[in-house]
């Protein structure tokens, strides 16, 4: 697999990123933009984003029941060098599926996450998966 992203400067305060059909504002403005993502926030909504689609990839095969999935994800900035020091995460599944069957599908996501397998090797990389708690 092959994947092409073109990123393009609109001003001091924005930049815009564009794959397929598909457009993201960019906060690239020094003074921060509220409206957009900033480069560290977009790796780490890659993150999460890899894990529900690991998710979604997986459930069929492994049979996995779920009405839904949110993932919570927490990074620290390290100033020198810069980088991502260590992200951790919460990903929480709304299922009636057993505790074990839990445990597979966090298992399958942390083995087989494009994302997560290029980012783990230098970030301290720590999470649960957890059942929704009814109220």
């Amino acid at each position: 697999m092959k994947f092409d992203v073109v990123s393009v400067r609109l001003s001091a305060h924005a930049s815009e990123s564009r794959c397929k059909d598909a457009v993201i504002t960019l906060d690239t403005d020094m003074a921060g933009n509220r409206e957009a993502f900033n480069p560290a926030e977009l790796l780490l909504a890659a993150l999460s984003a890899c894990m529900i689609k690991g998710i979604e990839r997986v459930t069929p095969i492994l049979k996995f029941s779920l009405r839904g999935v949110e993932v919570h994800v927490h990074g620290v900035r390290q100033d020198v060098p810069p980088r991502m020091e260590s992200i951790s995460y919460e990903i929480v599944v709304d299922t009636d599926e057993p505790d074990r069957r839990l445990d597979l599908l966090h298992d399958n996501v942390r083995k087989y996450g494009t994302v997560f397998n290029t980012v783990a090797p230098g970030t301290e990389i720590s999470g649960v998966l957890r059942r929704k708690v009814l109220t």
